[in-house]
């Protein structure tokens, strides 16, 4: 028996909505969830019958218990095939000035509203006493950054190191419901993130960071964008998370496999610092110099 409703967070754009649309021709039920209520209204129009959009922060318990009961009403007497934890937000800046409240933000986002959704949503996958077979899954958007820390994403990274260390907790716990855990860690990505990366950046040109942050977020934006993986490469990953009757625990997707992903992994941490200097154009020596310059 194969399950057909699945609820995913986050799909007004990018991933989200790349996901929404291979689902729904695959066949599924999709609830997705977005924050504005015009946002749902033009997700339905552009997404058919097969579409329920549901509209709720992931921060926002009251809203997020209520859609958890709009699903319940419409699944019966079935389980959720899958829960897809999309929905997110990025902080970009160096850690020594971004404020607090931003750090806070990006956590109780990604971190903290991951969690609260799984929580609610977890009975409708079989996660309760006596609930039928077969039981869903749940696949939480990590990123290649939950595993490699890059400069200036250093409140994401953290936010996505907390989702693989609470994945690997709360798979191991679910094995006595049989609701399984995967983890899809995409690198770069065309999303409307990377604009918004380069509009965050505004508030520490006049820093120490300044020239480098320009060459990162503001010169290289365009090359960035044409650069980066289509959604579409994301979305085939979360499908087969989905449906494989035996899936993998983690699914990275990195623009390039040994730059992007194996060397990193495998080479020492100085090293890699050395590399992620070079990559800002900079030596130890001459970045030291440009700070004592100013």
């Amino acid at each position: 028996m194969r399950l057909n409703h699945i609820v995913i967070t986050g799909v007004s754009t990018g991933i989200g909505y790349a996901a929404t649309k291979a689902l729904l021709d695959r066949g599924y039920r999709v609830f997705g969830s977005v924050r504005r209520p015009e946002d749902a209204r033009r997700l339905s129009g552009e997404l058919g019958r097969g579409f329920t959009s549901l509209c709720f922060d992931v921060t926002d318990r009251p809203a997020v218990e209520a859609a958890a009961a709009q699903v319940r009403q419409a699944l019966g007497d079935d389980n959720l095939a899958a829960l897809i934890n999309n929905a997110g937000i990025s902080c970009v800046g160096p850690l020594q000035h971004l404020p607090m409240d931003q750090v806070r933000e990006q956590l109780e986002v990604n971190v903290l509203g991951l969690l609260q959704v799984t929580q609610l949503f977890l009975p409708l996958l079989g996660a309760r006493p006596g609930a039928p077979h077969p039981r869903g899954r749940i696949v939480n958007l990590s990123s290649l950054s939950g595993r490699i820390a890059y400069p200036f994403m250093g409140a994401y990274a953290a936010s996505k190191h907390a989702v693989e260390g609470l994945s690997d907790s709360l798979r191991r716990e679910l094995m006595l419901y049989g609701v399984d855990v995967i983890l899809v860690q995409p690198g770069l990505a065309r999303t409307p993130i990377i604009d918004k990366a380069t509009r965050q950046i505004d508030s520490y040109l006049e820093t120490a960071y300044g020239a480098v942050l320009k060459q990162m977020f503001v010169g290289e934006v365009r090359q960035r964008m044409l650069s980066a993986m289509p959604v579409e490469r994301v979305a085939r990953v979360i499908l087969k998370a989905v449906e494989h009757p035996r899936p993998r625990a983690r699914y990275p997707v990195p623009l390039r496999w040994l730059t992007g992903w194996v060397l990193p992994r495998l080479l020492p941490s100085r090293q890699i610092d050395r590399f992620a200097l070079r990559r800002l154009g900079l030596s130890v020596a001459s970045a030291q110099v440009q700070v004592e310059e100013r």
